[in-house]
């Protein structure tokens, strides 16, 4: 019988909150030419490494002392506890690796273990429900570089985007739910933002994404690869599944560059705006994350909830992300068990 496994892969996190050790994984974060794709080489590597890791470190660095913890980085510590509850849920039949695809546990090393350990057939699980180039891609274009370097042979299964997928969705229910009973005036959904050209630049047709103020809501073979379309997309299922009508909450994007239009409106503009047009108490679920870790623990929970205070606000609640939640690791064994169901036959 084939030996199968399956491979998780997150965004990843420095090796601690040293100025070396961001400027380290700033450099490999936003030297991928899938995360910042302009200009060409050699002036991106200038661009990233005498301007932007050079201003940025130090800054960089502060934020992540705001949410580190004892065990570590709360991206990857939440990480590897999904990897161990999957696992204990899977059976040692089915080990389950763990890799980042930035910083350590690193792809390379990774995928290096699972050809030693002798595994016929993989299945890549990126941890991001939402296709962009800048995330899923990269992870699963770096995955197969590997592959076929360390292990030509060895049979790979991409699980795709899973933004509407109905256990998806009802594991972001069972997560919420608990904080939609609160008292709220309106729900903000804080999508991690992209430069809006990356919309264009991922439309195979050239003449659909962000050509029309309604692009998103009209059926095109472009929402496979429109991480706006999916936004929206998880958002209506949620919402439907909850029950909450349209005018109860909002669609934002956070964690711009400047330079150049991100995909609008901006989270941090929209947390001054709304307590301007009487929203007091706010909620806000970042469902573009599957783990807290720093652009929801510090740019949302602390930055951004002072803000939405100091802006006139009276509540501001975070809904966690689904981090080591049952109901997503039950979805992810229920993807895993399909999987192996198909391999078996």
């Amino acid at each position: 019988m084939p030996k199968r496994a399956v491979l998780l892969v997150n965004l990843g996190s420095p090796d601690s909150t040293a100025v070396p050790d961001v400027a380290r994984y700033l450099r490999e974060f936003l030297g991928d030419e899938r995360v910042i794709d302009r200009p060409g080489e050699p002036f991106r590597s200038i661009l990233v490494n005498q301007i932007i890791v050079r201003f940025r470190a130090a800054k960089s660095a502060h934020a992540y002392e705001q949410v580190w913890t004892k065990e570590g980085s709360p991206l990857v510590v939440t990480s590897k506890r999904v990897q161990e509850l999957l696992a204990a849920k899977l059976g040692t039949a089915t080990p389950v690796y763990l890799a980042m695809r930035y910083g350590n546990p690193s792809i390379a090393s990774v995928v290096g273990k699972i050809a030693a350990d002798g595994i016929d057939e993989l299945l890549l699980f990126p941890q991001y429900p939402h296709y962009a180039m800048s995330s899923w891609e990269t992870v699963v274009v770096r995955v197969m570089e590997e592959v076929a370097a360390q292990a030509p042979r060895m049979k790979v299964t991409t699980i795709q985007p899973f933004y509407g997928d109905a256990d998806y969705i009802e594991a972001l229910y069972t997560v919420s739910a608990p904080y939609f009973a609160q008292p709220h005036d309106h729900l903000l959904f804080s999508y991690h933002g992209l430069p809006a050209r990356h919309m264009r630049k991922g439309d195979s047709s050239r003449a659909h994404c962000l050509t029309v103020p309604n692009c998103c809501e009209t059926c095109s073979p472009a929402h496979a690869t429109c991480y706006r379309a999916q936004c929206f997309a998880t958002t209506k299922a949620l919402m439907a599944r909850a029950g909450i009508a349209a005018d109860k909450y909002s669609v934002s994007f956070q964690s711009r560059l400047a330079g150049e239009p991100w995909l609008e409106p901006y989270t941090d503009y929209e947390l001054e705006r709304m307590p301007k047009v009487g929203i007091k108490k706010l909620l806000v679920i970042c469902a573009a994350f599957t783990a807290d870790c720093l652009e929801t623990l510090e740019e949302i929970q602390q930055e951004g909830r002072d803000s939405f205070i100091e802006a006139g606000g009276e509540s501001f609640s975070q809904i966690p992300c689904l981090n080591d939640h049952p109901a997503f690791i039950d979805f992810l064994a229920k993807r895993t068990e399909r999987w192996l169901t198909a391999a078996r036959v």
